[in-house]
Order: structure tokens, then C-alpha cells, then sequence
């Protein structure tokens, strides 16, 4: 009798740890879920980096100083569409204009007339990767001035 109460209550307790065991779907589920989790946070770690706006004067002379009649410096990726603007706020602007926080990829870089609107600019394309980094530590776009009034 002490033995078939002893195999019963063996069964039982197998019975009971093999139900409590997660099923392979449950199990890939949680392996699926921390991969995107793992995604995530690679996302969250895209390198970024750091734009220096001057200018392309008429004249074909590249500027870093002085005050312009500039809105904002844009960059523009050119496939996720996504704009980074420096907005001062309109008005005139002293160069160079500062953007930190643009993750790697191919821009179209221009700026916005200032309040004046004397001034109009083109843009420009490039790559924003490590390979433009100078010794500064930034990369540095130049605008050019199509117009001046």
C-alpha cells in the first residue's frame, strides 16, 4: 500500500512539474521579445554627430565668422526625409551655426532666408559619416550665398 501511494504521488508531482514548464512557443516568444528589446536599445546607441554651418559668399570665399542674415541651418536625409534645423529664431545669425545630434547618412544641406530676406541661399549634398570629420570634431557644411541684396 506505502508503495502504489508513493508511485501515485511521484506521478503526481511529474504530472505537476511537466504542466508548470513553459511551452516552446511561449518560450521562443520571450527569445523573439528580447531580441527586438536588444534592437531597440541598438537603435537608441546610432552613433550621431556634430555640424558646423559657414558660408559660400558670391565670391566663392568660405566664412565661419561674422553675422548673416540667416534663418536656420537644415540638413535634410535624403531617404528618410527627416530634417534637422537649427532655428535661431529668424533674424540675422553668427556664424558658424551649430547642429549636434545627426546620426550618419546622406543630406541635403541649405539654409532659410532671415527676417531681412536679403540674402538667399542654395544647398548642398554630402555624407554625414566619420570619414568628414575634421579636428574639431565636427563636420563642417558650407551654404552657398546664391543672391545678396
Amino acid at each position: 500500500m506505502k508503495i502504489s501511494i508513493l508511485k501515485t504521488m511521484a506521478s503526481a508531482i511529474f504530472l505537476a512539474a511537466a504542466f508548470s514548464c513553459s511551452s516552446h512557443d511561449e518560450m521562443m516568444a520571450d527569445t523573439q521579445t528580447q531580441t527586438k528589446s536588444d534592437f531597440s536599445t541598438e537603435a537608441l546607441k546610432t552613433k550621431t554627430y556634430k555640424l558646423r554651418f559657414g558660408l559660400i559668399s558670391l565670391d566663392g570665399t568660405k566664412t565661419l565668422s561674422g553675422n548673416h542674415d540667416v534663418g536656420s541651418f537644415l540638413a535634410e536625409n535624403t531617404v528618410t526625409g527627416e530634417v534637422y534645423d537649427t532655428y535661431y529664431g529668424g533674424g540675422f545669425q553668427t556664424l558658424p551655426g551649430y547642429y549636434d545630434g545627426v546620426p550618419a547618412g546622406d543630406y541635403t544641406f541649405s539654409a532659410m532666408q532671415g527676417q531681412g530676406g536679403w540674402t538667399g541661399y542654395g544647398s548642398v549634398t554630402g555624407t554625414v559619416s566619420d570619414a568628414q570629420v575634421d579636428a574639431d570634431g565636427y563636420i563642417t557644411v558650407y551654404i552657398p550665398v546664391t543672391w545678396a541684396e
